[in-house]
């Protein structure tokens, strides 16, 4: 007789060792209100399951080729991604970030307390270390949530037979009494008023509230705001699934602390009108969404190495291409020296990297290490510089 099982019922056995909870009473603690007792009762056999171990490294990358890896990593931004097997938890977190950074720039008035979430798994769990990995993006997703101050408001689990992919999108409840923020009521989204940490009266739009698109200001800044402190790494990257790569180790996310003040320190920046355009960078990372910022009359020169700098890092890909999540804003000249301000108050690390440039739709990269005090005193005296940088 089969046995039966549930994925998120079933007590879990991986790698030879019990876990304590299930994948139900994991998220269940995540729920913005006590979870109703179900009528029925069922008993269901455990599942076992083994981790799957990382494959060898085989990240061959080298910067002669970063147009050809753009062109390709650009294509994949936007399509559905499968959690992989190994390194899961940082696939998860990645999946609630970008949930949480694309509702940054949306009309309105909130805090990221006042957000909650909807989570869905969509699960083949047929191959070898698939539920090891279900139940690790379980446990990658109650942490994340728990350190980032917010709640779920719903979960489901579905099976599938050919996908093993994790989504997260921002939840809608019912309507505050008396909302603050004037906004066309056909573009109004309501906002819990029972989240932990929340505004009075929140409310978020349907439409942004500033563009995605690079205004031709050639005198104005792009700023780049890693939302997170991990070093950047091309695992479970576009750049390694268009190669056929797996890029080695992938970015630790997972400083919700930290992800906290950036994201509300862009939303003041938002809601100030601060910011003249303004992406996510995730999927694809930082490269793919210069891109995407640029029109067919408006590029952008940009250089990356500051930033390469400010982490030690040596190969300009893993910071071109790294899913790490962050923002990246335009903004005047006029505003650089009160953003600096704002960014150092909350100390934030950020990263100017260049302007727009009028005339050409495409993007101009330069990168490099420095070469020691003589360079720092030259980037002093030539140009703007970040009290705010680490």
């Amino acid at each position: 007789m089969k046995e039966k099982t549930s994925a998120l019922h079933s007590e879990y056995i991986i790698d030879g060792i019990p876990r304590r909870f299930t994948p139900a009473d994991i998220l269940d603690g995540c729920l913005e209100r006590e979870p109703e007792e179900s009528a029925i009762f069922e008993e269901y056999e455990p599942i076992v399951d083994e981790s799957t171990d990382p494959c060898p490294a085989t990240d061959q990358f080298n910067s002669q080729d970063v147009q050809e890896y753009l062109t390709r990593t650009s294509a994949l931004v936007g399509t559905p991604r499968n959690c992989p097997l190994t390194f899961p938890e940082g696939f998860t977190k990645s999946r609630i970030a970008k949930a949480l950074l694309d509702t940054m720039w949306m009309k309105g008035h909130f805090r990221l307390g006042d957000l909650t979430l909807l989570a869905k798994w969509r699960w083949n769990n047929k191959a070898l270390g698939s539920m090891a990995a279900f139940y690790s993006s379980v446990e990658a997703a109650a942490d994340y949530i728990d350190s980032l101050g917010i709640c779920l408001n719903s979960y489901s689990y579905t099976e599938s037979e050919r996908v093993c992919q994790v989504a997260f999108k921002v939840a809608a409840t019912e309507k505050p009494e008396d909302p603050d923020e004037e906004i066309d009521p056909e573009d109004e989204i309501d906002l819990p008023g029972n989240a932990p940490f929340g505004s009075i009266h929140p409310v978020i739009g349907r439409r942004r509230a500033v563009p995605d698109k690079l205004v031709a200001d050639p005198d104005s800044w792009l700023i780049f705001i890693p939302f997170d402190s991990c070093d950047f790494r091309l695992g479970n990257s576009l750049l390694c699934q268009a190669f056929g790569q797996n890029g080695d180790t992938a970015p630790e996310i997972g400083d919700g602390d930290y992800f906290i003040d950036c994201f509300e320190i862009v939303r003041e920046f938002v809601e100030d009108k601060v910011v003249l355009s303004g992406v996510s960078v995730g999927d694809g990372g930082l490269l793919p969404a210069i891109k995407a910022m640029c029109q067919e009359n408006v590029g952008a020169s940009i250089d990356v190495s500051g930033l390469m700098n400010a982490y030690d890092e040596d190969r300009s890909i893993r910071v071109l291409f790294s899913e790490i999540p962050g923002a990246l804003i335009q903004i005047k000249d006029i505003d650089y020296d009160y953003a600096d301000a704002e960014f150092l108050l909350q100390d934030i690390a950020y990263y100017p990297i260049g302007h727009p440039v009028p005339g050409t739709g495409s993007v101009k990269v330069k990168s490099g290490r420095g070469g020691g005090i003589s360079d720092i005193l030259q980037s002093l005296l030539s140009s703007q510089t970040s009290e705010g940088e680490d």
